[in-house]
């Protein structure tokens, strides 16, 4: 079973920032200092994206590629899943997704009320989500 990446998409105002990522690029990727240890492991998985403290959206990882000053290029499939949201802690770089990944949103599935995730993160910490 591949491995799955999460990492905050910095400087996304709305989950349409997210979108319109992908709509300006023919192949997305993400270009990182480190080239995750267990990255043949990820090829086949997917990176999650997480905005306003909750994961939203996913996309599959299909390789890795080093770029000319050194650095490392999470080549990403030209496709945005958004996903059943679910709380997720901010943190710096990438991270490998524990647990279960989040269900993909069912084709004219619509989220509804969904908490923030800041109170989400909190109701679920004191067992009441």
């Amino acid at each position: 079973m591949p491995l799955n990446l999460t990492k905050i998409a910095f400087g996304a105002q709305s989950y349409g920032d997210i979108e319109s990522w992908y709509a300006q690029r023919r192949s997305p990727n993400l270009t990182t200092r480190y080239r995750p240890t267990k990255w043949e492991q990820c090829i086949g998985g997917s990176l999650y994206w997480i905005h306003q403290h909750s994961i939203v959206a996913r996309s599959e990882i299909i390789g890795f590629s080093e770029t000319a000053d050194g650095r490392w290029s999470i080549d990403l499939k030209p496709e945005l899943v958004r996903v059943h949201p679910r709380p997720k802690r901010a943190h710096q770089g990438w991270r490998y997704l524990k647990g279960d990944p989040p269900r993909d949103l069912a084709e004219g599935e619509d989220i509804g009320d969904a908490l923030p995730g800041k109170l989400a993160g909190k109701l679920e910490r004191l067992g009441l989500i």
